[in-house]
């Protein structure tokens, strides 16, 4: 996949994840639906194949789960320079854009988690503070859930993804459930895939 990239483009995607950055709460992996919408749907800049394989690939590689925004960066800039074949300036544009997706998803959370960290930390007992704590939690879960929905639906083929959805279900049941380690499961989904069962 090749595709035309301005100045102008560099600086959307990095003001993108400027903007999600701030809607990360449990972590980057909760506003990949809006990833997928701005990337895949709306400005086409990646394939859905390198989507989920973006994530796949880095919440099975040790590390933070944070490493999949590089990645969906790196195959942004790796699509501009038109891929592998074209050598060095591709992979320079690659790490371009590795570095302007993880500047735009870390430095605006990070600088607020410090500061509000620092300060609730120190105001813990006050009612708001608890209260905040509270009701994020739905939040937080209702924005997983979405993240599962976006990537147990790859294909748009429900008669083709129902393994996808069946593992969904499991994997949530037996995390619910059970205090199995999710190493365990990623190892499971690794080898369904291996196996081409999933």
């Amino acid at each position: 996949m090749t595709i035309s990239f301005t100045g102008a483009d560099w600086w959307s995607l990095f003001v993108h994840f400027l903007s999600l950055s701030l809607m990360a709460v449990g972590g980057a992996i909760t506003t990949a639906p809006d990833m997928h919408r701005y990337l895949v749907d709306t400005r086409h800049w990646l394939t859905e194949d390198q989507f989920t394989s973006s994530i796949a690939i880095a919440q099975a590689a040790p590390g933070p789960n944070v490493l999949f925004v590089g990645l969906m960066g790196w195959n942004v800039g790796m699509n501009v320079g038109g891929g592998a074949g074209n050598g060095w300036p591709s992979y320079g544009l690659a790490l371009l854009g590795m570095m302007v997706a993880m500047s735009g998803i870390l430095l605006p959370s990070g600088v607020l988690t410090y500061a509000a960290t620092r300060w609730a930390h120190k105001n813990r007992e006050l009612r708001a503070v608890r209260a905040f704590k509270t009701g994020m939690a739905p939040i937080v879960i209702a924005l997983l859930i979405t993240t599962g929905w976006v990537l147990s639906s790859a294909n748009n083929q429900p008669a083709r993804d129902w393994p996808l959805w069946v593992l969904t279900l499991a994997v949530t049941v037996i995390v619910w459930r059970t205090r199995l380690h999710l190493l365990w499961l990623i190892g499971a989904g690794a080898l369904l895939g291996v196996l081409g069962l999933i």
